[in-house]
């Protein structure tokens, strides 16, 4: 309505409103009426899902379960448009991948957590990852191969009809929204035979802008002389804000709540004025061409500054600087120059500048009109683009004299879509947390410009994904999908202009800055957090340059170790050196983006970094990079095990757990994550480098609490203390690490009537050992051990024992039980925002977390508190590191002792 000549931009329509039609007939009211939080139309002219008999396909514990429907019949599409008059935007909901239903450890730990299937919400949801795609609407041909080629108007690839052979066309149904959604409705029907279900755009942009706020947890930032800082939205403290959607005109909502709003004005000044009139001047032949140009001009060629006006003086008296606009157009009138006298560069920033500011200062207004102090800016006028951002920016700060704050949203263009696709019945997404979706880097090499930002990927520089370039259906290629041509980026050849020094960052592209959004409904908050909301889990702040240059130097002089590793861990096979080649230049391509732009994929910290190495490397088929080493390890350590439970057994309880402490830092050492422990490997073997680290482990550590964790296990003088009730051990690395480290401490536990949990990576990542990995280890461990074995036993972890749980545990109840459970993650680092729900389920009872090793105690959680005793273990394996957390040197050990955090 924005660019509506006709109709004043103040009209309000509330969403209240639209259902008071007194013509409508009850029945239609009843079919309207809200079934959830979110009060949007839920259609039911589409097929629905059949919940009826849903079960988990495989393992609950999965971290991301597959839900197995048998009882549905028809695909439900997983596909919604935004079609606009400049842009056609896509939101596509992919299933994950299948896997074994084999997995006896997980029934053992469902059974033993009381994990059950639908605890939180009466249908299931399926996991998978949320992409992004956008298109011109001028190639709308190309968008539709996309969507054919991916089978997505029929539910993906992936979908049951597909993969039995019985597509069928009938009553497929597509949600869409926008203008095109009318325009080409019979385009869709012609080409794909689908039926386009017009939705409400207003109703669309909001839900999808709400589900955004709430969904990621970095959506929002502000941008001010050209610095990107994210904001942390409280979600009971969302509403009201004022919602600015800039498109071909704009639009100004007020929003209070999930279905609660009313467009309070608007003006037909926006994107495609810009668009329109820069077209006629300069003669640009693409909205971004328009931009780019902008980002070599000089607006005081065209623009009456205040300058102009007195002389070249401020005007400090009512607080407008020389360089103040007075007049955007406004030299020209005195001069005689033609069109063609001007500069096109100039042209154009003095056309953005003008629009821009016109639309912050209407903005402010708006939200001063009905006391908002948070302005969100959406609409792909702004397109990432520094400049806009930091013009609107300046004119919301300017006219509110910083009393209100400009804002922008990473997904900006895709509010539409997203709100579309929301409008599905029961697809649920609209009663999932933050901490359920997981935003992973994009793993495409980083275009800019139609070119490779750093080394050329060759014939890899399409996607890395070999899924995105063909469809497979068993091991038949069918048909490929369209790819970008040169001097286009991603899939669609939407065209950016390019980012060198001060031009034009593309913020907002789907193929450069917006990861896949990956949902994984097993994901929980820790609950031992003492306050999830101010936790913070990267102790590296990788905002400044310096420290961010130095992380960015280890990774890349790590990278040709871990490319050898992982192309040794595939037998060395050409097309093992191949992919690791590839990986190595793609990894390369986005440090060297990310060290332009460090804000270019969100919140930069140093977990963050080292989780995009390993979804990079998973990316290029590599699992698990270091099995071989990590299988090599654990046979060496655990044959000379029985000699150290010997000697351990041999001593006194106090200088017995003083061992087992410096057992566990010692083994520590053991970390093919660091250079300088990589260099100690070529200098000894495992059992001899353990020896060295043991006998060197003198007190005081730079970090050394023992006294006061060896009180609370033991005592003093006559005061008993009660055992810790459950441990969760977040152990890390394969080899002595766990197996002459953390199995003895946690044997110790067992020993004291303390029940063990082991906690490790659901993913490999580098050396450290996962949840998969550890039953074997156990039951290698407890041959020689009965505390080991019966403990085992106990908690499901022999083979036999996880055959008839029930009945072993009845044999055992004598024994405390030894149990594990994977964290939910793939990196070296965790976040406990973002943790299984079996690890979550674990937490029952536990009043001693032990967090062991750099990335999860150091990287990670060094600051972090909990409700529980924390115990963290770390040998610190970098200099850099040990200078910045305990002012101290490399091999320097940590041990922190924290009590229960009161709340």
């Amino acid at each position: 309505m924005a660019g509506n000549p006709n109709k004043p931009c103040n009209t309000e329509t509330t969403k209240e409103e639209k259902g008071k039609d007194s013509n409508k007939k009850k029945e239609e009211e009843k079919e309207m009426a809200p079934t959830s939080s979110s009060a949007m139309h839920r259609s039911s002219s589409r097929p629905q899902l059949d919940v009826s008999g849903a079960a988990i396909q495989g393992n609950f514990e999965e971290r991301n379960p597959t839900i197995l429907l048998p009882n549905q019949s028809d695909d439900i599409s997983h596909l919604a448009l935004d079609i606009g008059g400049s842009l056609i935007k896509l939101v596509y909901f992919s299933r994950r991948e299948e896997q074994s239903s084999h997995d006896k450890r997980k029934r053992s730990s469902k059974q033993r957590f009381w994990i059950s299937n639908g605890n939180r919400r009466s249908y299931p949801i399926l996991g998978g990852r949320l992409h992004f795609v956008k298109f011109e609407t001028g190639k709308l041909n190309e968008c539709v191969d996309f969507i054919s080629s991916k089978q997505l108007h029929r539910g993906g690839i992936d979908s049951p009809s597909w993969r039995s052979g019985s597509q069928t066309d009938q009553n497929i149904v597509i949600k869409a929204t926008g203008g095109g959604a009318y325009k080409f409705a019979d385009v869709f029907r012609e080409r794909l035979g689908v039926s386009l279900e017009k939705e409400d755009e207003m109703d669309c942009l909001v839900a999808g802008a709400n589900f955004l706020l709430k969904a990621i947890r970095h959506e929002a930032f502000t941008h001010m002389e050209g610095q990107k800082e994210f904001v942390q939205i409280d979600h009971n403290d969302l509403f009201p804000y004022l919602l600015v959607n800039i498109g071909s005109g704009v639009s100004m909502i007020k929003v209070d709540g999930d279905g609660k709003f009313q467009r309070v004005s608007g003006t037909n000044v926006g994107g495609g004025t810009y668009w329109g009139l820069g077209r006629l001047l300069t003669k640009c032949k693409s909205f971004d061409e328009l931009l780019e140009l902008s980002q070599r001009g000089d607006n005081s060629n065209i623009d009456m500054l205040v300058g102009d006006i007195y002389g070249g003086l401020d005007y400090s008296k009512i607080g407008l600087s020389a360089s103040t606009i007075a007049s955007s157009f406004g030299k020209t009138i005195s001069e005689t120059k033609e069109l063609s006298d001007y500069r096109p560069e100039d042209i154009s920033l003095s056309l953005l500048r003008m629009i821009s500011y016109n639309i912050g200062q209407i903005s402010y207004l708006n939200a001063l009109r009905y006391g908002l102090k948070r302005i969100f800016f959406g609409g792909f006028f702004i397109r990432g683009h520094a400049y806009t951002m930091d013009t609107i920016s300046f004119a919301v700060h300017f006219w509110s004299k910083g009393q209100a704050q400009a804002m922008f949203l990473r997904h900006e263009g895709f509010l539409g879509a997203i709100g579309a696709f929301m409008s599905y019945e029961k697809h649920g997404l609209d009663d999932l947390m933050a901490h359920q979706f997981v935003e992973r880097f994009p793993m495409g090499a980083p275009y800019v410009g139609g070119k490779i930002h750093g080394p050329p990927l060759g014939d890899l520089n399409e996607k890395i994904s070999w899924m995105e370039k063909f469809i497979q259906k068993g091991t038949e290629i069918t048909a490929p999908v369209p790819m970008a041509p040169p001097g286009t980026t991603g899939v669609g050849g939407f065209e950016r202009p390019s980012s060198k020094g001060d031009t034009l960052r593309s913020d907002a592209s789907a193929e450069l800055n917006i990861g896949v959004l990956h949902l994984v409904p097993s994901l929980e908050v820790f609950p031992l957090l003492a306050d999830p909301k101010t936790y913070e889990p990267n102790t590296i702040d990788l905002s400044d340059h310096g420290e961010l240059e130095y992380w960015f130097t280890v990774l890349s002089e790590h990278l040709p170790d871990l490319v050898d590793k992982a192309v040794a861990s595939e037998g060395g096979t050409d097309d093992a050196k191949r992919r690791g080649d590839a990986f190595a230049r793609a990894f390369s391509a986005h440090l060297a983006r990310l060290m332009e732009e460090p804000a270019a994929y969100g919140k930069l910290g140093l977990a963050n970094l080292l989780e995009l190495r390993e979804e990079c490397l998973r990316e290029f088929n590599f699992t698990d990079a270091y099995i071989t080493i990590k299988q090599r390890e654990n046979e060496a350590s655990l044959a000379v095990l029985p000699d150290l439970l010997m000697e351990l057994d041999s001593m006194n309880e106090e200088r017995r757990l003083l061992t087992l402490i410096e057992g566990v830092l010692a083994a520590n050492i053991f970390d093919w994550g660091s250079r300088a422990c990589v260099d100690l490997y070529h200098k000894g073997t495992i059992i001899e480098i353990y020896r060295m680290s043991r006998k060197k482990m003198q007190r005081p550590w730079r970090t050394d609490d023992f006294d006061l964790f060896k009180k609370r296990m033991l005592g003093s003088g006559d005061q008993n203390v009660q055992p810790y009730k459950r441990a969760l051990l977040f152990v890390d690395n394969s080899g002595a690490d766990i197996v002459l480290g953390m199995l003895p401490l946690a044997r110790e536990l067992l020993r004291r009537g303390t029940e063990v949990v082991l906690v490790a990576n659901y993913l490999p990542a580098l050396n450290d050992v996962t949840a998969n990995e550890l039953p074997e280890i156990v039951a290698e461990a407890a041959k020689h051990c009965d505390i080991l074995r019966k403990a085992a036993e106990a908690g499901g972890l022999l083979v036999d024992a996880m055959i008839n749980i029930q009945d072993r545990q009845k044999e055992s109840s004598d024994s405390v039980p030894l149990m594990v459970a994977e964290n939910g993650c793939g990196s070296p680092c965790i976040d406990f925002r973002q943790v299984s729900s079996e690890l979550a389920a674990a937490t029952k009872d536990a009043d001693l977390v032990i967090l062991e090793g750099m990335g999860r105690a150091l990287h990670t959680n060094y600051n972090a508190r909990f409700k529980c005793d924390a115990l963290k273990l770390a040998m610190v394996k970098n200099q850099r590191l040990a200078e910045k957390l305990v002012n101290g040197n490399i091999y320097d050990c940590v041990c922190r002792f924290e009590p229960a955090q009161e709340l």
